[in-house]
């Protein structure tokens, strides 16, 4: 058995905060005996405008301060970090990639997803408006790696209302852990979080590791929180409401196995 935990947080607009928090929490998920570690989706910053992560927005090839204290933290405290998501800048000057680092306990970068479902919404009944695509760029691959706890698939808050998307994920690549770094809106987080990430994890009979952001921040923004790890059968193994902290349970590759033999839906689909 492996210990996962998913990271909640309060992101502010300024990054060398951000960056000194989500460390003080990797520092203590880490002693906790966390051996893989997820940050929630804009970790690094949740701007008081929209184009504010445009304006950090790092550069691949040349790093930067975001890229460069994932890799560190990964490196000194030993651990699988996936680094939520980060502002990577793309083809369009005025827009950025939402990517997500993986990052293994050497500080290597194992592997690069970018968000592709983006949230273009007005929340019903709730006067708000999101647009995303006006300040980030989609990505258009899926991302599935071999990690310590098996066969890791990475997506970003929007594409977990998908099914389809972790569906062919799961066929085409395996998937063994599902990790969503999110910021789930605190209305569409109370109606909809715990529910679409159980059903993920039931479908694809799959452990899924949900770091969110969870609190007030300064944009004026409310996030859900209720961070959460829940096993293949649906049971939320452990859940951090709101404000800061992590929470923290075992990957059993055995008992996925088990499960997966003695109730075989992956073997049963039809189409």
């Amino acid at each position: 058995m492996t210990l996962c935990a998913a990271i909640q947080m309060a992101s502010g607009p300024q990054v060398s905060a951000n960056l000194l928090e989500a460390e003080k929490l990797i520092a203590e998920a880490a002693k906790a005996g966390a051996r893989l570690i997820a940050l929630p989706e804009n970790f690094a910053i949740m701007g008081l405008h929209e184009l504010d992560k445009v304006k950090v927005g790092e550069t691949e090839s040349g790093g930067g301060p975001i890229q460069d204290f994932l890799a560190q933290a990964a490196r000194k405290y030993g651990v699988w970090l996936v680094g939520g998501t980060i502002p990577l800048l793309g083809e369009n000057p005025n827009k950025v990639r939402a990517a997500c680092l993986v990052f293994n306990e050497r500080g290597d970068r194992v592997a690069r997803y970018d968000k592709v479902h983006l949230f273009d919404v007005s929340v019903p009944d709730g006067g708000e408006e999101y647009r995303e695509s006006d300040s980030v760029e989609a990505g258009v691959e899926p991302c599935v790696l071999d990690s310590p706890v098996g066969r890791l698939g990475v997506a970003v808050c929007y594409d977990l209302r998908f099914p389809e998307f972790f569906r062919a994920m799961s066929t085409a690549q395996g998937l063994d852990v599902l990790v969503i770094p999110s910021a789930f809106t605190a209305k569409t987080g109370a109606a909809h979080w715990e529910v679409l990430l159980r059903a993920r994890a039931i479908e694809n009979l799959c452990y899924v590791i949900a770091p969110n952001q969870g609190g007030f921040h300064k944009n004026g923004r409310q996030t859900y929180g209720h961070s959460m790890i829940v096993d293949p059968w649906g049971v939320v193994l452990d859940c951090y409401k709101t404000g800061s902290g992590f929470v923290l349970a075992g990957v059993d590759m055995i008992r996925l196995e088990k499960t997966r033999a003695s109730f075989p839906v992956l073997r049963h689909r039809r189409f």
